[in-house]
């Protein structure tokens, strides 16, 4: 019998890239009609400066959300200026931020860039502990973090408390090679984004891959840690598909069928 005491709390949101075509305030309100509890608000459109992070903090908030994560585009291993997004992380109120494990592939990477994803990593995740902020690294090819075993790796090195990795099926992986992959990370995993792709990058509706999705949630709410499981990219961009996605993952997340 599954002791309901130790099952962990699945977060339903949103990451405002899903929604990149819309303003602050209709993420907001498409998230908070889809019954969503939180937003990864992206570096890419929505906050990119002081104004626009305390724009998305104050709307999230008076809508009842909750900011979940700055989805930022640092690459580690560029030794760039991560203060910046860190300012950009306390102004929204973001608990982590998600950064790149550099810019090469694992098979094409050499020594001297793996060294210096690490190096930057643990720079960054010194800094941004010192904010009392979280780092995750994107699970995501052409990235260090392009497989389990690589992920693992790279993980292994960096050796900080401050950093985890998001999770998030590959492409073109079947269900089972997906699930397996999930099992290799877990320990790591501080949050997951959640999509239906077909093989070659085709969006689907979050349940053309139900057995998969409700096989995730199972396999994290039994893992006994909390965490965030976010929307990322839905059919034609559209925000009745939102709200399509969301009830399937309020489904899941609550563990029913």
């Amino acid at each position: 019998m599954i002791d309901l005491t130790t099952l962990a709390d699945l977060t339903p949101g949103i990451c405002s890239v899903t929604l990149r075509s819309h303003g602050i305030d209709e993420v907001v309100r498409i998230s908070s009609n889809a019954g969503l509890a939180g937003i990864e608000w992206g570096t890419d459109v929505h906050v990119s400066d002081a104004e626009s992070a305390a724009h998305a903090k104050g709307a999230t908030e008076a809508a009842g959300l909750t900011v979940l994560s700055l989805g930022s585009y640092y690459r580690c291993g560029a030794f760039g200026d991560f203060d910046r997004v860190l300012d950009l992380a306390t102004a929204l109120g973001a608990p982590r931020i998600r950064v790149w494990a550099g810019e090469q592939g694992s098979a094409g990477a050499g020594q001297e860039h793996r060294d210096a994803v690490v190096k930057d990593t643990q720079r960054i995740a010194d800094l941004a502990a010192a904010r009392g902020v979280a780092i995750a690294f994107e699970y995501h090819g052409n990235t260090l973090t392009d497989s389990p075993a690589t992920t693992l790796e790279l993980l292994n090195r960096v050796n900080h408390a401050n950093v985890g990795t998001y999770w998030q099926p590959a492409v073109g992986l079947s269900d089972q090679q997906a699930l397996e992959s999930l099992h290799e990370v877990l320990p790591h995993v501080v949050g997951v984004h959640c999509f239906s792709w077909g093989p070659v990058a085709e969006r689907f509706p979050l349940r053309n891959r139900k057995l998969l999705w409700q096989t995730v949630s199972d396999v994290l709410r039994g893992n006994g840690k909390d965490l965030d499981i976010m929307l990322e990219f839905v059919e034609d961009d559209l925000p009745d598909n939102v709200i399509n996605d969301a009830s399937f993952l309020h489904t899941i997340t609550l563990g029913e069928d």
